[in-house]
C-alpha cells in the first residue's frame, strides 16, 4: 500500500481550507484516509499552518511519500530538514 501525505479540500466555495491527510494513494482527494496530521489555511495572510510533527515524522520514516505542495509546507516548517537529519545520521 502506497501511503502518501496530502491536501484535503475542506470549506466552502471560493473559500478554501485544507487538512493535511495521510491516505493510501489509491484512495480520491476528499475520500477516505488514514489519519489528520495538520491544517493548512491559504486565505490568511501568512497561511496559518498547523503541524503534528511528531506524527509527520513518523509517518516519513515509515515511507509516506509528500505531495509538492506538502511537501513544500514541510520544508517552510523545518520539518523536512529533521527527517533527513535523523534519517540519515543513524548511518
Amino acid at each position: 500500500m502506497a501511503v502518501k501525505i496530502r491536501l484535503t479540500r475542506m470549506g466552502s466555495k471560493k473559500k478554501p481550507f485544507y487538512r493535511i491527510n495521510v491516505a493510501d494513494s489509491r484512495a480520491p482527494r476528499d475520500g477516505r484516509f488514514i489519519e489528520t496530521v495538520g491544517t493548512y489555511n491559504p486565505l490568511v495572510t501568512e497561511n496559518q499552518v498547523t503541524l503534528k510533527e511528531d506524527r509527520i515524522l513518523e509517518w516519513l520514516g515509515n515511507g509516506a511519500q509528500p505531495s509538492d505542495t506538502v511537501r513544500n509546507i514541510l520544508s517552510k516548517a523545518g520539518i523536512m530538514q529533521k527527517f533527513h537529519e535523523a534519517k540519515y545520521s543513524k548511518k
